[in-house]
C-alpha cells in the first residue's frame, strides 16, 4: 500500500536552532566568565535539553516516514546510526583517558583530576565500564545518553504507527514520574548486581536516563507530526500563550532572584533540577516550546544565517571537537582558579569558535561531495546528530 505524505519541505531554522544550541554549549563548558553569562539565562532552559529535543526533533521528522514505507530497513538505518555515535563517543574516551588523564595525574591539575577521579582510582573498572555505557565521566555523558536513546527509537517509530502517540507519551510520563521517584537508583543497584561493576550511582553520569527519556520521546512525537503535516502546537492559542509567556516570566525572575528568598533555585531545589527534570522545570520547559513555536517566524529570521547553519549540519563533530577545546580550557587552569581570564580567555574563545567553523565547514562540504558523486535523490533535510 502506498502510503501518502505531505512534502516534506526544507527547514533551515532547524539547523540554525540546533546550531545555536552547541554555540550554547561550547560558551557554557568552556571555563570562562562568559559560562556565568550563558549559564539558564532565559529562566530554567539549558543547551543541554535544547540540543536533545532538537537532535529528536530531526530524527522523528526523518524518519517516521522512512518507517511508514520500509520498516526494517529504516531500523537498520537508525542501528548504524546509534553505532557510527557510539564509535565517536569510544574516540573521546580514547583521548580522554589516554591523554587528558594521563596528563592530569602528572600535572596534579584540579580541574582534569576531578573529571577523571574515578579513573585515576579504578582503571580497569572505569574502562570496562565506560565501553558498556555505565560509567560517564562529565561533559562525556552526553553522547551515551544519546546512543541509548537512538538505539530504543526505532521500536518508539514502530510503536507510534502501530498504537499511536498517545500511548507512548502515557509511558514515557509514567517512567519521568518513576524517575522522581527513585527508579534510577534501582535499576543502578540492579546493574551492579549483575555486572559486578561497582561503579557509583554519581560516576554513571549527571543525567537522569529515566527522566530525560521524556524530552527525547516528545521531541520525536513533533518531528514525527511535522513530517506527516500535523503540529500540535498550532492547537495553542489565545489565552493560553499568553500564560506561557507569564509562566517563563516567572521562572526568569525565580533564576535571577528577582522574587524574594522563598521564590529562588535553592528554595525550590529538586523541584526546578536539571538532572532529573524536576516538574517546575518541566513547567518552564513546556511553556518556552509554545512562546518559541509562536515567536518562530521572527526567531527564523534572527537565527537562520552562518555559521550557525552550518554547525548544526555538522552537529556530531562540532560537539566532539568542542569537548577538545574544553579539555584544554581545564588543563590551562592552575591552582584553585576556576575561570580563565583576560587574555587567555579570549584567545582559547577565539580559537574555539574558529575551530568549529572550520570543522563544521569542512563536514558539509565533505557530505555534499560525496552526495555530487553518488547522485542520490535530493535530500530536503540536513540528517541528524550521527551523520
Amino acid at each position: 500500500m502506498t502510503i501518502h505524505l505531505p512534502k516534506l519541505e526544507r527547514r533551515p531554522e532547524l539547523d540554525a536552532l540546533r546550531g545555536l544550541f552547541l554555540v550554547w554549549m561550547t560558551l557554557t563548558h568552556l571555563p570562562t566568565r562568559f559560562s556565568d553569562f550563558v549559564n539558564q539565562p532565559i529562566g530554567f532552559i539549558s543547551s543541554a535539553e535544547g540540543f536533545v529535543f532538537m537532535s529528536a526533533l530531526l530524527v522523528g521528522r526523518i524518519y517516521i516516514r522512512e518507517m511508514l514505507q520500509d520498516k526494517a530497513k529504516t531500523h537498520l538505518k537508525l542501528l548504524k546510526r546509534s553505532l557510527k555515535i557510539y564509535g565517536y563517543h569510544l574516540l573521546l574516551l580514547f583521548f580522554a583517558f589516554s591523554v587528558a588523564a594521563t596528563y592530569a595525574a602528572h600535572t596534579h591539575k584540579t580541574a582534569l583530576t576531578n573529571l577523571f577521579d574515578f579513573y585515576l582510582a579504578h582503571p580497569g573498572t572505569a574502562i570496562v565500564g565506560s565501553v558498556l555505557l555505565l560509567y560517564c565521566p562529565p561533559l562525556l555523558d552526553i553522547l551515551p545518553m544519546y546512543v541509548i536513546f537512538l538505539a530504543f527509537t526505532p521500536l518508539v517509530l514502530s510503536a507510534s504507527v502501530r498504537f499511536g502517540w498517545n500511548k507512548i507519551l502515557a509511558v514515557s510520563v509514567f517512567i519521568w514520574l518513576l524517575a522522581q521517584f527513585g527508579l534510577r537508583d534501582l535499576v543502578h543497584s540492579w546493574i551492579v548486581g549483575v555486572t559486578h561493576l561497582h561503579i557509583p550511582l554519581q560516576e554513571t553520569g549527571a543525567f537522569n536516563l529515566f527522566a530525560w527519556q521524556a524530552i527525547w520521546i516528545v521531541g520525536l512525537w513533533l518531528g514525527a507530526e511535522m513530517a506527516c503535516g500535523v503540529m500540535p502546537l498550532k492547537k495553542v492559542r489565545g489565552p493560553a500563550i499568553v500564560l506561557c509567556g507569564a509562566v517563563c516570566l516567572f521562572f526568569i525572575g525565580v533564576r535571577h532572584s528577582w522574587l524574594g528568598p522563598r521564590l529562588t533555585q535553592e528554595a525550590l531545589g529538586m523541584q526546578l533540577d536539571k538532572w532529573s527534570i524536576g516538574w517546575l522545570r518541566v513547567a518552564n520547559l513546556i511553556s518556552f516550546t509554545v512562546v518559541v513555536y509562536w515567536l518562530r517566524k521572527y526567531l527564523a529570521k534572527v537565527i537562520s544565517h552562518e555559521p550557525l547553519l552550518t554547525i548544526g549540519k555538522a552537529s556530531l563533530q562540532v560537539f566532539c571537537a568542542h569537548l577538545f577545546f574544553v579539555f584544554v580550557g581545564l588543563a590551562l587552569l592552575y591552582g584553585e582558579v576556576a575561570q580563565l581570564h583576560g587574555w587567555t580567555a579570549v584567545i582559547l574563545l577565539v580559537v574555539t569558535f574558529v575551530s568549529l567553523i572550520i570543522v563544521a565547514g569542512r563536514q558539509v562540504r565533505k557530505r555534499q561531495a560525496k552526495k555530487n558523486r553518488s547522485a542520490p535523490p535530493p535530500i530536503v533535510e540536513s540528517p541528524p546528530l550521527g551523520s
